[in-house]
């Protein structure tokens, strides 16, 4: 923590805060990180005077003070292996570095299993384990009653494939609200996601498992959001940012005006770049709130600069032999990756006491798949690399399905059982002097009444803020 040009070790702050000597104060430019990408992206935090240490990189603090030092990062270590190689070839690789990268976090002197949704990345990694171990297979399932929210029946078809020991829970309002106060305490950093992370691993950690392996970085490592696809088409269409500006511009606004909604919201915002560079197009796919409605909420005379576009140029500049494809990963893995999944995965299950492995962010594998060509990557459906490599262990019905992810049925409950804790939070919220209340009552009014512009996630956001202040006795 450094304050007025002072450091101090996290041994002195605990009794500094609460002598008072030091405030635990808002970081106000981080507010608009938080409320775009559901976040504060590292290496700031919400805390005004606290950073975090950014992933690879190493601290040292002696009688010269500081000195940070980076030793890994995805452009400066990718592999040119791939390079030259057939299909064929690559598969194999692939499927060799993948296998191994889950034996090595098998290595295990406590009880483990693994997260089982039943699609592509957690089914993976579950017939990998099958195949690589003699035991049956530990795995957990989440259930809801909310039939278009639940995973359920594609997670027990896998688990019969695989002969795993099968654990499925349904998850009531009720029990959610019970784990709630605990999932809240335990976010040392305010995020939109970090809730469902703790419900998992708490339910896994209570049935004596302290060890489990997760499909996280499947679909950042072989493709399977749909901004890849999407990436690649406006390349294909760059040809549109020659023409005039305020042709486009216009353009933008009539498409918008035809089609309201948030999708097309972000293709007039597309259509108004000076360029398709993916740091630019990036971060509009991944905000949650645009520019505009960011600067009604927030009661800031000027929006600071996108902190995912500066993070995407430091990432992949001077990376000029990389894939278009990777790039995207890359962009996915140091910015929602790192910053939402990874560090709501970590807290969270730390919370427990459960240690989360995952498998398909082996720096091995990583480095290799980032080298891999495009057209071997390139996402024809669902991760087909990643598929393809496997050698047929996923069937048919698993591989093809509609994608879901794993969401709570956030939009049903927060209007029901959730709406009087979230509607205490958001008023309060509403009270603070850089939030804009009208505009947020008057958005809280438009969700319980089935605005489809306003969605979940821009209340819960709010939501969660308000309790992590107020519980951590942050002050503005």
């Amino acid at each position: 923590f450094q304050q007025d040009g002072k450091l101090f070790f996290a041994s002195e702050v605990r009794g500094l805060l609460e002598s008072g000597s030091i405030k635990r104060k808002i970081n106000k430019e981080a507010l608009t990180d938080y409320f775009t990408y559901q976040t504060v992206n590292s290496p700031a935090t919400m805390i005004e005077g606290i950073n975090m240490l950014m992933p690879g990189h190493h601290m040292t603090i002696g009688n010269n003070g500081i000195n940070i030092k980076k030793y890994w990062s995805p452009k400066d270590n990718y592999s040119n292996e791939a390079e030259g190689k057939k299909y064929s070839a690559v598969c194999k690789d692939v499927n060799r570095l993948l296998t191994e990268s889950v034996e090595r976090r098998l290595i295990s002197d406590v009880p483990f299993g693994a997260f089982l949704s039943g699609g592509i990345d957690s089914s993976a990694i579950v017939g990998l384990m099958s195949k690589v171990q003699q035991q049956p297979v530990k795995t957990f399932t989440i259930a809801f009653d909310e039939a278009e929210f639940s995973e359920a029946k594609y997670a027990r078809q896998v688990a019969k494939l695989f002969k795993t020991d099968h654990h499925e829970f349904l998850l009531q309002p009720s029990d959610f609200l019970n784990d709630l106060p605990a999932a809240m305490s335990a976010l040392d950093h305010p995020s939109g996601d970090g809730p469902n992370s703790y419900i998992v691993s708490n339910i896994t950690r209570k049935n004596g498992i302290t060890m489990a392996l997760s499909g996280l970085g499947g679909d950042e490592l072989f493709a399977g959001y749909p901004i890849f696809n999407r990436t690649l088409k406006l390349e294909e269409k760059k040809w549109l940012w020659n023409l005039p500006a305020p042709f486009r511009q216009v353009a933008g606004k009539i498409y918008k005006s035809l089609r309201p909604g948030i999708a097309a919201g972000k293709i007039q915002q597309l259509l108004s770049l000076s360029s398709v560079d993916l740091a630019d197009t990036f971060p509009v796919a991944r905000q949650i709130i645009n520019p505009e409605s960011l600067h009604t909420l927030l009661n800031i005379s000027k929006l600071p600069a996108d902190k995912v576009n500066a993070i995407i140029k430091r990432e992949i500049n001077g990376s000029t032999n990389l894939p278009l494809l990777s790039k995207v990963s890359i962009a996915e893995i140091t910015s929602y990756m790192q910053n939402v999944l990874l560090r709501d995965t970590d807290q969270m299950s730390m919370a427990v006491a459960l240690e989360v492995r995952v498998p398909f962010l082996d720096y091995k594998l990583v480095e290799y798949v980032l080298g891999i060509p495009d057209e071997f990557k390139k996402p024809v459906y669902p991760k087909k690399l990643l598929v393809e490599s496997l050698n047929g262990l996923l069937p048919d019905e698993i591989v093809h399905r509609k994608k879901m992810g794993f969401v709570f049925p956030w939009n049903v409950w927060l209007k029901k059982e959730l709406r009087e804790l979230c509607e205490k939070r958001i008023t309060a919220l509403s009270q603070r002097s850089f939030i804009n209340g009208n505009f947020l009552m008057q958005q809280w009014t438009k969700f319980l009444a089935g605005d489809n512009n306003v969605r979940w996630l821009d209340m819960w956001l709010c939501v969660v803020l308000e309790d992590w202040m107020e519980k951590n006795a942050i002050t503005e």
